[in-house]
């Protein structure tokens, strides 16, 4: 018998596969960034549909087994889609997340990414859109040093993007672009 793992998890692309299945990539608290089968989600009126669109955060039961990871079940917890109202946030949503995807090229089990998403797309709903660039950086250079590819001080390690946080980001945005770049340069993307 395989072993569950009750989790949660942003889904953060999905992909046809087949007729009615899909391939989402979840980035989860506990596994990191998790690409899982989920069967029949394409089909109309499919249980899991919401549950597995992008940019949902949902409670997931996912299996691991010989050929990867596949969706047992899922509920939606929050639809980060809906409550990023315009097309402003939700762009900077999919620049970071495709950042993301692009950086880990598997499992990556760092609870840091998980809370620098979730933290980042609660402060695009309600952030004023002169902070959003500010919190988009801030956002990038957290998951570049989650990933050892950024070894500088930040405002905060951990927390929420506060107007503070994102000012003092603002007063020094040249050298985090900069140091953004060379994370970048350094994945060898």
């Amino acid at each position: 018998m395989r072993h569950k793992y009750e989790i949660r998890g942003i889904v953060l692309a999905r992909a046809p596969l087949g007729e009615a299945n899909a391939l989402v990539t979840v980035l989860t608290d506990e596994v990191g960034l998790v690409r899982a089968r989920a069967q029949g989600v394409r089909r109309q009126g499919a249980k899991l549909a919401a549950a597995l669109a992008t940019f949902s955060e949902s409670s997931l039961v996912l299996v691991r087994g010989k050929e990867g990871w596949r969706v047992a079940g899922a509920v939606l917890e929050e639809n980060w889609f809906g409550r990023l109202a315009d097309a402003a946030a939700r762009s900077r949503a999919a620049r970071v997340s495709g950042l993301l995807l692009r950086l880990v090229g598997g499992d990556a089990p760092d609870p840091r990414l998980f809370g620098t998403v979730r933290n980042f797309f609660g402060a695009l709903e309600s952030l004023p859109e002169e902070s959003r660039e500010d919190a988009e950086a801030l956002a990038v250079l957290r998951i570049l040093a989650a990933l050892g590819l950024d070894a500088g001080k930040l405002p905060e390690e951990e927390g929420d993007f506060t107007p503070a946080m994102l000012a003092a980001v603002r007063e020094r945005r040249a050298e985090y672009i900069a140091r953004i770049n060379r994370g970048i340069a350094a994945s060898g993307l």
